[in-house]
């Protein structure tokens, strides 16, 4: 039996039979009118990979304004809350604990998902990256800044899409507060630029997200509800440093200390910023001593590593992307010592079932030879 710590189960404010998680992975395969997860596709995926420890779907949009990227499955409609329904039924039949990542990508849009019109961010500057739109990748344009009325009906959008969550059967939420987009683009000082209560000082930047948590955990228990990061994203989605980036993240990581999360969801850089004078390039072992809850970390960790650093006590949970696309079975790999399958990027983001359900299991792997 291999009682390796990443095989073992977690049980403290989340309840998990092992501490291995399944990162949430945009897939773009809702093709259809409604964006809405399918029987055909969204429900075997996600079954598939019920052994993990937790599963954390695929940025869901929490509305029609939040949209990003083409083919994404929403959680603020009626067909995307029954699309998600028969996801979660059928996972918690195989054992399986999912939890739903609420998504807005803020001036990561595109106007082709708005009518034309303009996507909404904390200031009017350009990421000047890409928007995966369906015409393919388009440049981002100059967002509209948000009004204060629109960043409340904003709080409003995510906690109606929390409640989608809870009707969808979901045992949680994550709020995705990372990578670039809405709420990141909130924290970074050069991306926010207001001279409102929500820009100038770390406390105003970090204020939206504090308002939407706060409202989120009224219609659902602070226990179920995770929250994601990514304190050394330079040069991607337009994200810069500067020399508030990480004080900032140690402000949040810090006040998040008085809640009682599921967990807070790290990410190691994404790039190497070893040149970037603000980064930090140990994204756990800087935040562990800071914050008191479950951690979560993710990025380039393999068996090894993953094992190493909840061993090292700078983690509880290691969450993995890419190996879970081509490995359904990574626990199971993990335990058994098998080789793991290699992943195509060409079908990382295409519609139907290549590239997405067609990885086998090592042990239909070895029926097949």
């Amino acid at each position: 039996m291999n009682t390796e710590i990443l095989l073992t189960p977690y049980r403290k404010n989340i309840q998990l039979k092992n501490r291995v998680v399944m990162a949430p992975m945009t897939r773009s395969r809702a093709a259809n009118d409604e964006n809405a997860p399918t029987e055909d596709l969204h429900v075997p995926y996600y079954t598939q990979r019920a052994s993990v420890g937790l599963i954390i779907t695929e940025g869901s949009q929490v509305s029609k304004a939040a949209v990003g990227y083409v083919n994404t499955a929403g959680i603020h409609s009626k067909a995307q809350v029954e699309g998600w329904k028969k996801v979660t039924e059928s996972v918690h039949d195989a054992g399986g604990t999912i939890f739903i990542q609420l998504w807005h990508v803020g001036r990561m849009s595109h106007p082709d998902f708005h009518n034309g019109d303009l996507p909404m961010a904390p200031s009017a500057i350009n990421p000047n990256s890409k928007s995966f739109t369906s015409e393919g990748f388009k440049d981002t344009v100059t967002p509209k800044s948000m009004s204060k009325e629109e960043i409340k009906a904003t709080v409003t959008d995510f906690v109606n899409a929390a409640k989608n969550a809870v009707e969808a059967g979901f045992d949680g939420v994550e709020i995705h507060s990372s990578n670039g987009y809405l709420f990141h683009q909130f924290f970074n000082a050069t991306s926010n630029t207001r001279t409102d209560e929500y820009g100038g000082s770390i406390e105003n930047r970090a204020r939206f997200f504090f308002e939407v948590l706060d409202a989120v955990k009224e219609v659902i228990p602070q226990e179920k509800i995770g929250a994601r990061f990514n304190p050394s994203l330079n040069g991607l989605f337009g994200m810069t440093m500067d020399e508030e980036t990480i004080p900032t993240f140690e402000y949040i990581i810090k006040k998040l200390n008085d809640y009682n999360l599921a967990y807070i969801h790290l990410s190691e850089p994404f790039t190497d910023v070893s040149d970037i004078p603000y980064a930090v390039q140990h994204i756990a072992k800087h935040f562990r001593p800071l914050y008191n809850g479950t951690l979560m970390i993710n990025a380039g960790f393999d068996q090894e590593s993953g094992n190493k650093v909840i061993e090292e006590g700078n983690a509880d949970l290691v969450a993995y992307g890419k190996l879970y696309i081509s490995n359904p079975d990574l626990v199971e790999r993990f335990k058994n010592g098998n080789e793991l399958s290699k992943w195509n990027e060409d079908t990382f983001y295409t519609p139907g079932k290549e590239g997405y359900l067609d990885y086998p299991t090592y042990q239909e792997k070895a029926q097949i030879v």
